[in-house]
């Protein structure tokens, strides 16, 4: 499994896994398996906690071990994917099917729906996405523009 996965994001990962290995034997509770994936970026729910658990045939009151993590991070991290989630939505906004939607559509769904954002926080996503608050938006170029990975320095 450790052919998916950067050596950076391996540390990253055991780092976070040992953090809650309670009893320094290399393996966490399976109750704590949807803390140790939210604490990495992902976002199980608990039906896909479930899920994982099933497939390993490991009780809810049972233990997992490094690699048998790390085959359900990348599971995890292959179902999750925000631009895919990003376009779908903004797709089904999309009554003409032009690949553009108004920015005031846009701006309503982000303020609205979901995880609201404020009008602030829509000013400044628009700013940097180039969006402006009149026109339209290229929801593929604005779903790719969001997704980027930040810059970290």
């Amino acid at each position: 499994m450790a052919k998916f996965f950067t050596p950076v994001q391996i540390n990253e990962f055991k780092e976070c896994f040992s953090l809650h290995d309670k009893k320094q034997k290399g393996k966490v509770d399976a109750k704590d398996l949807i803390t140790v994936m939210r604490c990495l970026g992902t976002s199980p729910t608990f039906g896909e906690i479930d899920r994982h658990l099933q497939v390993h045939k490991i009780e809810k009151t049972g233990q997992l071990d490094f690699s048998t993590f790390l085959t359900m991070m990348h599971r995890q991290m292959q179902q999750e994917d925000p631009k895919t989630e990003i376009l779908e939505a903004l797709r089904m906004t999309d009554k003409h099917k032009k690949g553009y939607i108004q920015a005031s559509e846009l701006r309503a769904k982000l303020t609205k729906l979901g995880e609201k954002l404020t009008n602030k926080e829509v000013d400044e996503l628009f700013k940097e996405t180039n969006v402006k608050s009149n026109g339209t938006v290229n929801y593929e170029e604005f779903a790719e523009i969001v997704t980027l990975p930040s810059v970290d320095y």
